[in-house]
C-alpha cells in the first residue's frame, strides 16, 4: 500500500519508518511512462521508493504555464499505488517553502546560465531550489531522474558535489513515444497537426546521429540537426547545440569524441526539449 502525505512531518514520520535503503524520484505529476521507467529504477537501486509530487513555482518564469501545467493527483496515485512505491510526498507550496517565496535560494552558476538557462533566466535556480529542500525532507540514499534533460541531470550532480550532499543521481534514458517524441507532460498540449510538426525535433537528433555515425564532423553534425528542423515548417528552433557530455560546454569545429546534440523548439505554444548522444569523428575523415 502507498503511504500518501503532505506534509513535512508525515513525511518524516512516515520516512522514519523506511528500514533499509531509500530511493527518491521528483515530479510535477501529470505522470506518464517515463516517470514509470523512472521509478523502475528506483525500485531496482533501493529498498524503498518516495515519489515527490509538486509543482514547482520557482522554476516557471513570466509568460510560462505555472498555472496551466496539468495537476492529475488522483491519476499519478494510481500509478503509484501500481508501481508499488512507498510513499507519494504531495505537498502544497506552504509545505515546501513554509516562509512563502524563499529569499535564500541555490544558484545553478554558469552552467545553469547556458542553453535553456538562457532562454529561462531563472529556471534553475528554483529547479536546484526545490531539489535541495527535497533531498533534506526525504533523505534518499539515491536520485533517480531522467536523462531527457540533460541540462538539469548535470546541475543535479554538480549540485550535490559541490555541496557535498550524500546522496547518489541515477541517470535515465529517455523514454520515446512511438512517434518518437520523448515523453512530456508538456505534449497534451499539442494539437494533432502540431504533433505532427514536433517530430521534426526527435527527427532532427536521429538524423544527427546517423550523420555522426557515416563519419560526420561537429559542424556537420550541427547543420544536419539544424536543416530538418528548418525544414520541418511551423517548428522555432530555441537553440541546437553540440556539447562535451561531461560539463556541458560547446564542442568547436575541431572536437572529435562523444558529444551530446541538445535541441530545444516551440511548437505552436509548446516548448520542447531533447537531446542524443553522438560520437563526432575527427575534421576531413566524413565520406559525406
Amino acid at each position: 500500500m502507498t503511504h500518501v502525505v503532505r506534509d513535512r512531518a508525515g513525511l518524516a514520520a512516515v520516512r522514519d519508518g523506511l528500514p533499509g535503503t531509500v530511493a527518491v524520484v521528483m515530479t510535477m505529476g501529470a505522470l506518464h511512462d517515463g516517470h514509470v521507467a523512472l521509478v523502475r529504477r528506483a525500485r531496482e537501486l533501493a529498498d524503498h521508493v518516495v515519489v515527490t509530487v509538486f509543482v514547482n513555482p520557482l522554476q516557471f518564469g513570466a509568460g510560462e504555464d505555472l498555472d496551466a501545467y496539468p495537476r492529475t493527483l488522483d491519476a499519478d496515485l494510481a500509478v503509484c499505488e501500481r508501481e508499488r512505491v512507498d510513499v507519494v510526498f504531495a505537498p502544497d507550496a506552504h509545505a515546501v517553502y513554509p516562509h512563502g517565496q524563499p529569499s535564500v535560494r541555490v544558484a545553478a552558476g554558469p552552467l545553469g546560465q547556458r542553453l535553456e538557462g538562457q532562454s529561462r533566466p531563472g529556471h534553475f535556480d528554483g529547479v536546484l531550489t526545490v531539489v535541495t529542500v527535497l533531498l533534506h525532507l526525504v533523505r534518499p540514499h539515491v536520485a533517480v531522474f531522467g536523462r531527457k534533460d540533460r541540462q538539469q541531470l548535470a546541475l543535479v550532480r554538480r549540485l550535490v558535489g559541490d555541496l557535498a550532499i550524500d546522496v547518489r543521481v541515477e541517470g535515465v534514458p529517455t523514454v520515446r513515444e512511438p512517434d518518437g517524441l520523448a515523453l512530456s507532460s508538456r505534449n497534451a498540449y499539442l494539437s494533432e497537426a502540431e504533433r505532427r510538426r514536433a517530430r521534426a525535433v526527435p527527427a532532427a537528433g536521429r538524423a544527427a546521429d546517423q550523420a555522426a555515425a557515416a563519419g560526420a564532423g561537429a559542424h556537420q553534425v550541427l547543420g544536419v540537426a539544424r536543416e530538418v528542423l528548418a525544414d520541418a515548417g511551423g517548428v522555432e528552433a530555441d537553440y541546437v547545440a553540440l556539447v562535451d557530455p561531461g560539463d556541458l560546454a560547446p564542442v568547436d569545429a575541431d572536437y572529435a569524441g562523444p558529444a551530446v546534440l541538445l535541441l530545444a523548439a516551440r511548437v505552436g505554444a509548446t516548448r520542447l526539449i531533447d537531446n542524443v548522444d553522438v560520437v563526432v569523428a575527427p575534421p576531413g575523415v566524413s565520406g559525406a
